[in-house]
């Protein structure tokens, strides 16, 4: 992380190594002009034993094969959570619109928040209920009515604990981009709009925050493609670059949704892939991220929050990752804090950041998320991997 700052000006917001070569390493970030809030301390020493934890992250805007589109990780995320206490995840995972999956024990952790936590920096300090403030970017009467009913839906049906959202004055202007390595990252033009507006909600007592904004229109057969399995989700990085933003700022859980799904598609099929079909099947990508945010961890003891659990990185029995996109924090930090990285290799990606090309110590390569989960139990009971393969190296003296 100390280099990464070194090679830019200003606060960076989202960073990963896209691209190795026995030439170069190439890494994308977006940057803010200023300092955003100060850097937490360490948790260096502090324990809590007896509750295992495992990271898995399924990176947006990278065209993952499961989990790139529309919650389609979940299955995998919930059978991970099967075999240990906690699993932390993205939202990417698991957000589908007007669908969410969540077991009791998954851990909804905006990106930033996963990056300052496998630093070990923070703890994680698990709410019984978060207070969750919403930001609507202005937008026409019609689409405002339309989020009120799902906001209302979402307290009725979850019994999330949302305040009156707050409708900005001014549009807030994100944009996605695709890099020439074909992913998608994103910016925000009038950032200084999500921060008065999310001052005032936690003024109000929301701790935790979702934003919903008109993401500036794509051609239309990006779009298409991405409903055809061909192409990343084209909001997925200027989702993720505003929930970084707002963690950073205020240092509580942030989650970002499109505030209406695009529709108006020129398809060969209007039954899409099954993949993304929870977008397409949804108006709105709001609900699960009210949903998530409910329980989202807390990386500072909040005043009226009751906490029910407390874990950190001394608890992590495994990271779980796509195989081909090792670039990012919280692998290179495993490698820190010796953790074991489970690379996937059916999870395909476009990005080509393997083992082959970063060349870990703690990489164990596998095949499926079934596969993951055998290696953490495992992990889990104390069994050594090399006991599960053949040939076993017999010792003699």
């Amino acid at each position: 992380m100390d280099v990464v700052k070194q090679l830019f000006e200003g606060e960076v917001i989202r960073w990963y190594i896209s691209q190795i070569t026995s030439d170069f390493v190439t890494i994308e970030a977006t940057l803010y002009s200023e300092q955003l809030a100060e850097i937490p301390e360490s948790v260096e020493g502090q324990y809590y034993p007896g509750k295992s934890v495992v990271i898995n992250i399924v990176p947006t805007g990278i065209g993952c094969s499961i989990g790139g589109y529309a919650g389609d990780a979940t299955p995998a995320a919930n059978l991970l959570a099967s075999t240990v206490d906690y699993l932390i995840t993205n939202p990417n995972t698991i957000n589908a619109s007007n669908f969410i999956n969540l077991k009791p024990n998954v851990v909804y952790a905006e990106g930033h928040s996963i990056d300052l936590f496998s630093q070990g920096l923070v703890n994680f300090y698990l709410p019984y209920s978060n207070k969750v403030g919403l930001i609507i970017e202005k937008s026409e009467d019609w689409k405002i009515d339309i989020l009120f009913n799902i906001v209302n839906t979402v307290r009725a049906i979850y019994g999330v604990d949302i305040l009156e959202p707050i409708i900005t004055d001014e549009p807030i202007y994100s944009r996605c981009i695709q890099n020439e390595l074909g992913a998608f990252v994103g910016t925000v033009d009038n950032p200084e709009v999500l921060f008065n507006t999310g001052k005032e909600l936690i003024a109000r007592g929301a701790n935790a925050i979702a934003i919903t904004t008109n993401v500036q229109d794509l051609p239309p057969e990006i779009y298409a493609k991405h409903f055809r399995g061909e192409s990343p989700n084209p909001v997925g990085g200027v989702e993720a670059i505003i929930s970084h933003l707002m963690m950073k700022k205020f240092q509580i859980p942030a989650a970002h949704a499109p505030l209406l799904n695009i529709k108006d598609l020129d398809l060969v099929h209007n039954i899409v892939d099954a993949r993304g079909a929870g977008e397409m099947a949804s108006i709105s990508g709001l609900a699960c991220v009210l949903v998530g945010l409910q329980k989202a961890p807390q990386i500072k003891v909040q005043p009226k929050i009751r906490i029910a659990d407390i874990i950190n990185i001394n608890n992590v029995l495994a990271v779980v990752m796509p195989a081909t996109c090792l670039g990012g924090l919280p692998i290179l930090q495993a490698q820190k804090h010796c953790i074991p990285v489970i690379a996937v290799h059916q999870n395909q990606t476009i990005l080509d950041v393997s083992q082959s090309q970063i060349k870990l110590n703690n990489v164990i390569e596998v095949n499926s998320y079934a596969e993951a989960a055998g290696m953490i139990l495992a992990l889990k009971n104390g069994i050594n991997l090399e006991s599960l393969s053949r040939p076993l190296i017999t010792l003699r003296s």
